[in-house]
């Protein structure tokens, strides 16, 4: 399958509601068509969404989202006081994105894999504050899953972090890939009550990861 490029969702002329079953239905037809993308047959759960986002807020600056589907985390992000406008929200399937720029109309939106933003500069040089990643890594081949995260941390800047959840009892890379590329991941939590259970992590990067020729 080829990659959407890098453009703008198409957006619809108002905003419509988010109700929970329309969310559910999109997200079961849209495994059907590709499960492996999608990773989940329902949307996650409040009770991840908090987890996931409990350390980012009004003054992390830019935040960017990776696979966002319905806009579970995209709504507890502005909860937690981040401005709509400071979002930028890839998504790879072009329904979903359409929807996103629907429910969203501030946010910057774009259809496209987040498997290579390496080169791409979303933010200029300050970079973004934190990426939250609600896609399925345990679904990808490990070198695409690095693939993704070496692109999320192309567009965060020197202190910016790195949040994922997954299925799996660790975080879906192996440890010698993380100090090859000098990242730090630390465990935040396990979201129990998530259809599936959930854990998530934080990455951030080690300070002397360019000298390590990576």
């Amino acid at each position: 399958m080829s990659s959407p490029p890098l453009t703008p969702a198409v957006r619809a002329a108002a905003p419509r509601p988010a109700p929970a079953r329309g969310d559910l239905w999109s997200f079961l037809r849209s495994w059907s068509r590709a499960p492996g993308r999608v990773g989940a047959i329902a949307p996650s759960g409040a009770a991840l969404a908090r987890l996931i986002t409990a350390q980012i807020d009004a003054g992390t600056g830019p935040v960017l989202e990776l696979g966002p589907g319905t806009g579970v985390f995209t709504r507890a992000l502005l909860e937690r006081g981040v401005a709509e406008r400071d979002l930028t929200l890839i998504e790879f399937g072009p329904e979903f994105a359409q929807l996103l720029g629907e429910r969203f109309p501030q946010a910057r939106v774009l259809c496209a894999d987040a498997r290579r933003l390496r080169r791409a500069r979303l933010f200029g040089e300050a970079g973004a504050g934190a990426v939250v990643s609600g896609l399925p890594l345990r679904n990808l081949p490990p070198r695409q899953r690095l693939a993704v995260l070496l692109g999320a941390f192309a567009q965060l800047g020197e202190d910016g972090a790195y949040y994922q959840f997954t299925y799996g009892l660790s975080f879906p890379l192996p440890r010698a890939w993380l100090e090859r590329y000098g990242f730090k991941v630390q465990r935040l939590g396990r979201a129990r009550l998530n259809l599936p259970p959930a854990s998530v992590y934080r990455v951030t990067r080690r300070r002397d990861w360019r000298s390590m020729g990576v």
